[in-house]
């Protein structure tokens, strides 16, 4: 299975448009024209047909999860470990 047909699968599934596919892709910063998206979708004997590369469906993919979960809460300085503290102690025997 190529990218090609991994990106339409997810098109026909989330039912997005091209210009929410743009949108998605602008999520992470990836510009790219209708025209060139349309070409991913086109037929491989198509004239105009080009082949979706790795770079293209990985923004996409990240892009996606964005779309559907939300952008990620900004992150608050170092995590502290989890330890769970008494204010009794314990003689040592």
């Amino acid at each position: 299975m190529t990218n090609n047909d991994i990106f339409k699968k997810l098109r026909v599934a989330h039912q997005l448009r091209d210009d929410d596919i743009i949108k998605i892709l602008e999520l992470v910063d990836f510009r790219i024209s209708k025209s060139e998206l349309g070409a991913f979708f086109r037929r491989e004997d198509h004239p105009k047909y080009m082949e979706c590369g790795d770079q293209i469906l990985r923004n996409f993919l990240n892009g996606l999860v964005i779309h559907l979960r939300g952008p990620m809460p900004p992150k608050k300085g170092k995590a502290k470990p989890a330890v769970k503290s008494d204010n009794k102690t314990k003689p040592d025997s």
